[in-house]
């Protein structure tokens, strides 16, 4: 099964190796038929403290690393924030 990969913007950097990062998904309701924004908060593994609050990052599932953390930011993911 491949692993899912997510963007989104960290929230939250206060933790050691570990960023809180705000995703946002867009769907039509199914009977209003406006589009419809639901976001949800992910615990990400950020081995190098390398993200800060308002960066734009890409985040893949990964093994349980912790009770919360099931997530890991991607490599490459300064790319994203120039975007």
């Amino acid at each position: 099964m491949p692993k899912r990969v997510l963007q989104g913007i960290v929230v939250s950097d206060k933790q050691d190796k570990t960023v809180v990062v705000k995703v946002e998904r867009r769907f039509t309701h199914p009977l209003l038929k406006k589009t419809v924004r639901r976001s949800k908060n992910y615990h990400a593994h950020d081995e190098a403290n390398k993200s800060k609050v308002g960066d734009t990052v890409l985040i893949e599932e990964t093994r349980p690393i912790s009770r919360l953390k099931r997530w890991i930011v991607v490599e490459g993911a300064a790319a994203a924030t120039t975007n």
